[in-house]
């Protein structure tokens, strides 16, 4: 008996190489955004005596990519990804130049929001594109390259943003990455020329735009409410959100129903159980085991390298179905998660912490993966952006809200206590997703 070898990818094949290289770069040059300013922002504050609005930046550029995100969905189901994917660089790279030259908080505050407006409308479209120039069989390389974009600038990205702000300007954070995002938007050109013409029409879906405006202020106000305690703005923030994710996530989604809903509720357990704990890492090392900042980052590198290696193996591995390597990554996010729990107290193994977030990031990498192309596969393209939308949309609400809690725990206890009692609630909700995740999402495949 003879087995035929899965066909290698095209991902790198002549009509397929300049915009994969596009996409590519892009979506690193985006996530190198947003890890390298938070670490420039103290200086551009205190350049800009803006000390005592420093979290603006962060929250207005996050209500801007939600809001876009919402509207690019739609665009691109109406008219297909190219005007999104146009509206994005102009965006971005407006953003990009307003933040760069600002010389007060309020053109900083603007550039930041153009760059939110920019980062959603692209992010959204160049799924939908996905979609449109790879076939089904190539997804999987894709999604797994995208992923592995996505983390690598977490690795090099702070350090890349550190260095320039000490030794050159912060200002190069923004203006030095625009000749890099406008190559990779000329190599996008060609590909966008020969997309033939958008015929699908999508349903109609009442309040869109309100929606997204709702969404944006409230994932917003969640995150701030959440990190400084401001109940009311928590209460005014699931005000707003509980009608918009009504109109803007699949029926289903937050009730795991099977298919395309638990896919999406998936994205946002991965997201939000990961980065809740992970947000607290460093913190553990230093206070408790007394590591130096370097350090205790150590531990958020391998696990970006643990993330990126395991997206890649994953792309290799199209044999293997999509839903048995998402189940498979939460329960290894879930048993690095748990493990970390070890490092809580004083007489924890701090040291295995390297090992124990790289298999939690390991986890991510395969899962994160698989469920980009396991929503693509239940999207008819009417609603491919819709779709792309409402995954980001599950993605970012899960990680505010999971962060904020967990600020809430560990601020309100000893450190020790605190991550305990995160740890271990994160990790529990991995398990949940990882049981969510067998039979209702094996439904996506045949939506």
């Amino acid at each position: 008996m003879t087995t035929t070898a899965p066909a290698p990818s095209r991902l790198w094949s002549p009509e397929r190489r300049w915009p994969t290289t596009g996409i590519l770069l892009l979506v690193t040059l985006v996530a190198f955004e947003v890890m390298g300013v938070g670490t420039a922002m103290p200086t551009m504050v205190r350049e800009l005596k803006g000390e005592a609005l420093y979290a603006w930046p962060f929250l207005a550029n996050l209500a801007a990519s939600v809001m876009a995100t919402v509207f690019s969905g739609r665009l691109s189901d109406r008219r297909g990804p190219k005007p999104a994917i146009l509206i994005g660089v102009v965006l971005f790279l407006a953003g990009l130049v307003v933040a760069g030259i600002a010389e007060n908080m309020t053109v900083l505050l603007a550039g930041r929001v153009l760059q939110g407006f920019g980062v959603g409308f692209l992010i959204v479209a160049i799924y939908v594109l996905i979609a449109l120039v790879y076939p089904e069989a190539d997804r999987p390389a894709v999604f797994g390259a995208l992923s592995a974009a996505w983390v690598v600038p977490s690795m090099v990205g702070p350090a890349v943003a550190g260095w320039a702000t000490e030794h050159l300007t912060w200002r190069l954070v923004f203006v030095g990455i625009v000749p890099l995002v406008l190559i990779g938007s000329v190599l996008l050109v060609p590909v966008l020329k020969k997309l033939p013409p958008h015929a699908e029409t999508p349903p109609p879906r009442k309040h869109l735009p309100i929606a997204a405006v709702a969404v944006g202020l409230g994932v917003a106000g969640l995150s701030w409410s959440l990190q400084h305690r401001t109940w009311w703005m928590l209460v005014v923030a699931l005000l707003l959100l509980a009608p918009a994710l009504r109109i803007l996530l699949p029926k289903g989604t937050l009730l795991a129903r099977r298919g395309l809903p638990v896919t999406i509720l998936a994205r946002g357990l991965l997201a939000g159980t990961f980065f809740a704990v992970e947000s607290f890492i460093p913190l553990t090392l230093t206070v408790v085991h007394g590591y130096s900042p370097l350090e205790a980052g150590i531990p958020l590198t391998l696990s970006a390298l643990g993330w990126a290696s395991a997206s890649m193996w994953a792309s290799r591995h199209p044999e293997i179905e999509r839903y048995t390597l998402v189940r498979f990554g939460f329960l290894l996010s879930a048993t690095g998660i748990a493990a970390v729990t070890l490092i809580a107290p004083t007489w924890g193994p701090a040291h295995l912490t390297l090992v124990f977030w790289a298999v939690a990031g390991a986890g991510m990498g395969i899962a994160t993966s698989s469920v980009g192309v396991l929503m693509m596969a239940a999207s008819p393209e009417a609603d491919r952006g819709f779709n792309s939308a409402a995954l980001q949309i599950s993605d970012m609400l899960f990680s505010a809200t999971m962060i904020g809690l967990g600020g809430v725990l560990v601020l309100a206890t000893a450190p020790t206590a605190g991550v305990v009692v995160l740890n271990l609630s994160m990790a529990a909700l991995a398990v949940v997703g990882a049981i969510l995740t067998g039979p209702r999402m094996r439904a996506t495949l045949k939506a």
